[in-house]
This record gives structure tokens, sequence and C-alpha cells, in this order.
């Protein structure tokens, strides 16, 4: 878990402009936040290392990979022991298929998303890996029509 820092205007446009383009030379972000150089990548150092840059990733473009379907399905489990949540959740967690999986509150247990290349190739995902697992009480399935917004860029002030 991040430890918490306290982050200045300056902390928070050097993230603004990271998350827009994490590739940015050290010397245009510093330009950019009205640092030289040398602070900058002192400021950049520290929020690494406390975990509020967790990583830097290249994004994808789902179809320009051949993964144009997302599938979200809500889980229900038969109990909520604390056990079988954590086994879920060991399980999921392997599966390159679900690109993010949440514990919920309300009337199901587990939000996933899931992408895959076709319909025959998530009904496989569904019968192979998610109905062979124990405790699932119940799997809907919903198919994203359209993808209207996607963003990883956090609305950091």
């Amino acid at each position: 878990m991040p430890e918490m820092v306290k982050l200045d205007a300056v902390d928070l446009k050097i993230l603004r402009h990271l998350q827009d383009d994490g590739r940015m030379s050290l010397a245009d972000l510093a330009q950019k936040v009205g640092l030289s150089p040398s602070p900058c990548l002192r400021r950049v150092r520290i929020l690494e290392k406390a975990g509020v840059i967790a990583r830097y990733v290249a994004v994808l473009d789902q179809r320009a990979v051949g993964l144009p379907v997302s599938v979200f399905i809500s889980i229900k489990l038969e109990k909520q022991r604390e056990e079988l949540l954590d086994r879920f959740a060991k399980t999921i967690a392997r599966w390159p298929e679900v690109l993010e999986c949440y514990l919920m509150t309300g009337p199901r247990d587990y939000l996933l998303r899931v992408v895959v290349p076709d319909l025959p190739a998530y009904e496989r995902f569904l019968k192979q890996k998610l109905t062979r697992l124990e405790g699932i009480a119940s799997i809907e399935s919903s198919f994203a029509l359209e993808q209207v917004k996607y963003t990883n860029v956090l609305p950091v002030a």
C-alpha cells in the first residue's frame, strides 16, 4: 500500500503530465512544471518510492490487438467467508482475460471486466475457468456494445 505523501502543486503538475505522457523526457517534464531537471527528477523518484507512481505502462488499443469484446461479469458467491473471498481473488488474479476485478457491496460480490477476441472465446473462458470455481452461486454476463469513455488518467487537482 502506498504511503501517504503530501502532494503540493508541483507534484500534482508532475503527475498530470506523466499521466498524459509517461515517456516524456525529464528535460521536457522539468520545463513544463517549472523546475530544473535535477529537482524534478528528485520529486519523481520520491513519488515513485512512495508508490504514488505505481508503474509506467503502454496503454494498448484492445481492438488493435485482437481483443474487441468486453464482458462485465457479476458474480455472487454461495457464502461470503474470508477464505472463500481470498481464494476467489487469488484465482481471478492469475487469469489474463480478467483486466479488472472488484469486491462489491450490494447484491453481487464481485464485478469483473474480461476481454476476449470473440464469443466462442468467452464461452471457453466461462466453461473452462469461471464455472469450475467452487463456491459461485451465480454468474451474470453483460456485453459492452460500445465504449463511450475509457481513461486511466486520475483527476488529480
